[in-house]
């Protein structure tokens, strides 16, 4: 198995609107980077699911229940989306801030490559943000 994150603005699109939707494609990605990581996800695979720009912080898991096929919302067939549904909102979400100050985190991408959409996270920083969160 392996592990995601992805981010999304919580005014345009919230984890309540992906729980009240139950499931949902993951579109709108116009990044090749993260068009490939998303290439990448696999069924079953987990996903952190990231407020950007108010909040900024990890709120919630997913799981991805539909791999990688053409984003219906671009003009051109490179761009993918996957499906994803929502497992569990985090007991505490876990800030930027609060990963940025601890230096276990070095080179997790969400600090080195904060403007990326769609990363991968090792299963080290995902058990210590799951840790985190408890």
């Amino acid at each position: 198995m392996n592990y995601w994150l992805v981010k999304t603005e919580p005014g345009t699109y919230s984890w309540d609107d992906f729980v009240k939707l139950g499931r949902d494609m993951w579109d709108g990605v116009r990044n090749f980077q993260a068009r490939n990581n998303m290439k990448s996800m696999k069924i079953d695979d987990e996903v952190f699911f990231y407020h950007s720009v108010v909040g900024k912080e990890i709120v919630g898991i997913a799981k991805v229940v539909k791999e990688h096929y053409p984003d219906p919302t671009a003009d051109k067939p490179v761009w993918k989306v996957v499906d994803l549904v929502p497992v569990r909102k985090l007991a505490n979400p876990v800030g930027l801030a609060q990963i940025k100050a601890d230096d276990r985190f070095e080179g997790f991408k969400l600090v080195t490559n904060s403007r990326l959409s769609v990363m991968p996270v090792s299963k080290d920083h995902w058990d210590l943000i799951l840790g985190l969160s408890e």
